[in-house]
């Protein structure tokens, strides 16, 4: 990599975006640094890790293309970030450079049947009350309903609606992408068809995207439905049938006390009790009621708000983990975890690490679960990963920065979009370990 030109990018992105465009002030810098990898331990024992010389906003997406331009001139580095809301190091500025916050770019700017277009930085609840508004709805979103759209494609997988969809990169939900690559055009290339699962889930090592098309569908009538019980395993019971439901459910997720103990004060979160919670078309309310009634649970709860289906998907997947992390600092780390066992084997599943206590969440055919333990070492987090793969479960670390999505693609790809390696470097790296998880869900 050539000696970047910092004060030259320095100067040519003041012209370009004005003086309160970039910025250089030290604190901007490390607030800019750092996402949300803290969720690991065995990640933040490293921090800091990289530190930015320079922080540019662009406010619209051909800005992004010119910044990313003039970056390539200059032979600066580039990590882009959204709200930094990434848990695992993918917007960590490795080596140093500039770091791209595309959340000034956030303009929605167009709403058709059966899609929406918006630029890199728009916030993803943003694009969902939109959508509501021309009687259509997102096919999915992330438990972090704030971060921006790129983000979420960038290094998301899956959320609220993935019971019915699938992640991002086994479903149709990306329609098309405008990216640029690190080759000193300031163009935006239009990605459409199997192209786009190369950018999907790869931290922008191989093009930043600048633009995004998701497809919509038909705006449903849902209610918020919160059920309680005394036991664990008639809702990690019924998270399988609720999987397998049809009409499926936007979201369905279960979790023992300790969890429920974490999560925001709610008339439908009883303390002390195992939670199932999810969203359910308002026709199924009452199949929904039945089934928990018919193990010897109870409905503490049912809301028809559009808001409330934002508050309850920031109860779930990873947003749970965060909770439980802030009510019990310093204890817990996490695994992504996948497969029937969770279900079947569950005493086992948590039993792996000292102080296992699982979070599931319903899919299709295999529910998904973030198992958190109490921390001992990054060795003995590894070790769990093959008693895991014994079970027959899938495993995801969340205690690595480097892409996991098919990396042998994106490598191939970044070969001609990114010559000089300048895009978000040390996360696109031979050898890297693979996400099970991703990997199945795109065979």
């Amino acid at each position: 990599m050539t000696r970047p030109d910092l004060t030259g990018l320095h100067a040519e992105l003041i012209e370009l975006l004005g003086e309160r465009g970039v910025s250089t002030d030290l604190g901007t810098r490390q607030r800019a640094s750092v996402d949300g990898c803290p969720m690991s331990p065995i990640l933040s024992a490293q921090l800091p890790l990289g530190l930015a010389d320079l922080v540019a906003y662009p406010s619209s997406a051909e800005e992004i293309g010119q910044v990313v331009a003039a970056a390539y001139r200059h032979d600066v580095p580039v990590t882009p970030r959204g709200k930094g809301t990434a848990n695992y190091g993918q917007g960590l500025p490795l080596h140093d450079g500039l770091v791209l916050d595309t959340t000034r770019a956030r303009r929605v700017l167009e709403v058709g049947d059966g899609w929406i277009t918006a630029e890199a930085g728009a916030v993803i609840a943003m694009m969902e009350a939109a959508a509501r508004q021309s009687g259509q709805e997102l096919l999915m979103y992330p438990s972090t309903a704030q971060s921006t759209i790129a983000g979420f494609l960038s290094g998301g997988s899956g959320g609220t609606g993935s019971i019915e969809h699938g992640t991002i990169s086994s479903s149709d939900f990306v329609q098309a992408l405008d990216v640029v690559e690190m080759t000193g055009s300031p163009e935006l290339v239009h990605i459409t068809g199997d192209d786009i699962q190369t950018y999907l889930h790869t931290y922008g090592t191989v093009g930043i995207i600048a633009k995004v098309t998701v497809k919509l569908e038909p705006l449903r009538d849902w209610r918020c439905f919160y059920a309680s019980f005394e036991e664990f395993q008639p809702a990690l019971d019924l998270i399988r049938v609720f999987g397998d439901m049809e009409p499926s459910p936007r979201l369905m997720s279960a979790d023992r006390p300790l969890m429920v103990n974490a999560l925001p004060l709610h008339p439908g979160l009883p303390r002390d009790r195992v939670s199932l919670r999810g969203i359910v078309r308002a026709d199924e309310v009452a199949r929904a009621s039945r089934l928990v009634e018919e193990v010897g649970g109870r409905v503490d709860a049912v809301i028809d708000d559009a808001q409330e289906m934002i508050r309850m998907s920031m109860m779930s997947y990873n947003h749970t983990i965060e909770w439980t992390q802030k009510a019990y600092p310093d204890t817990y780390f996490h695994v992504e975890l996948v497969g029937q066992a969770l279900i079947d084997r569950v005493d086992e599943v948590e039993a792996v690490y000292p102080g296992g206590v699982l979070h599931i969440e319903a899919q299709k055919d295999r529910p998904l679960g973030l198992l958190v333990g109490e921390f001992e070492s990054a060795e003995a987090v590894y070790a769990g990963y093959e008693k895991y793969a014994e079970m027959g479960v899938f495993v995801h670390s969340p205690h690595q920065w480097t892409v996991d999505n098919n990396p042998g693609r994106a490598m191939a790809r970044a070969a001609r979009s990114d010559p000089k390696g300048l895009l978000n470097p040390g996360k696109l790296v031979e050898g890297a370990v693979v996400n099970q998880v991703m990997t199945t869900d795109n065979s």
